[in-house]
């Protein structure tokens, strides 16, 4: 997916950097990686820094980041393409708890056509671009980070901690915290999911898995419908997408300004596997 817009943009001057999210580091995120075939930097970010640093709560999102190092627009929304999960079809025989899940990740709306085609025009105009967002917007639009979510922060850091120590009932402790403090961060949920042994369900140790939860918090707030309006209230034309059909990993928030990277515009995407699975992705753009 975005090795598709990295060929096509790359050569204007926007620089595409993916980020996996996981714990368990490269081999985790190898053969996601490996997919995609990428041609631009694919990172892995085993202990979840880009996401804590930029506010980044679910995947895929994309921050656009540009030449001068500043966050033009923070963590939103960002799919390159229409996931292949989107559009399957309950196979004869599908379990009911199949079936549900395949008609709740049909809800999700994930907007790819009026993304890209923003991206294309920021690459397009720069500064000009009526997308790019002026500080006190971004920092409007970006997630604040109350008491709860600090505690939630601290709580998923220890897990980790515990997990690489092999101290996996003492990690499942802490996960459960921050799913408590925090039940909109969906990067620390499909972490925790994740590290479970295979013989263990989610809904059993923590009391909720992605059906159930998406279902109790609802697919908008899964994936928040991107706001395109920008500097002016202005609407975007759909665009083609890439043909590339390759997957990846990663995502960044604001708050904060990263240091300065060299003069070329960038954007940091994520993407990974259909909800449900998890691992994660970032991106940034500028």
């Amino acid at each position: 997916m975005w090795q598709g817009l990295h060929a096509e943009l790359g050569p204007r001057g926007l620089a595409i950097v993916t980020v996996a999210l996981d714990t368990e580091g490269a081999e985790a995120a190898r053969p996601w990686i490996e997919a995609a075939k990428p041609e631009h930097p694919s990172l892995v970010d085993r202990a979840h820094v880009v996401d804590e640093l930029f506010g980044i709560a679910n995947v895929p999102s994309g921050v656009w980041i540009d030449e001068e190092g500043a966050i033009v627009r923070p963590p939103e929304t960002a799919y390159p393409a229409h996931p292949n999960y989107g559009d399957r079809a309950i196979p004869p025989g599908a379990s009911a708890r199949e079936a549900a899940e395949i008609a709740e990740v049909r809800k999700l709306r994930t907007e790819p056509e009026a993304y890209v085609a923003a991206l294309r025009d920021w690459v397009e105009h720069g500064a000009r671009s009526r997308f790019v967002l002026p500080p006190g917007e971004v920092l409007r639009r970006s997630r604040p980070r109350p008491p709860e979510e600090a505690r939630a922060a601290a709580h998923f850091e220890l897990g980790q901690h515990l997990h690489r120590l092999g101290r996996a009932e003492d990690a499942v402790r802490h996960f459960r915290e921050a799913y408590r403090l925090q039940p909109d961060n969906w990067t620390y949920k499909r972490q925790a999911w994740d590290l479970l042994e295979p013989h263990r369900s989610p809904l059993e140790v923590y009391g909720g898995d992605w059906l159930t939860d998406v279902r109790k918090i609802g697919a908008e707030i899964d994936y928040p419908p991107l706001d395109l309006s920008g500097r002016r209230a202005q609407s975007v034309a759909s665009a083609p997408l890439p043909g590339d059909q390759a997957r990846q990993s990663r995502s960044r928030h604001p708050g904060r300004r990263p240091r300065p990277l060299p003069a070329r515009p960038r954007l940091l995407p994520g993407d990974g596997p259909p909800p449900g699975r998890s691992q994660t992705p970032s991106r940034r753009d500028g």
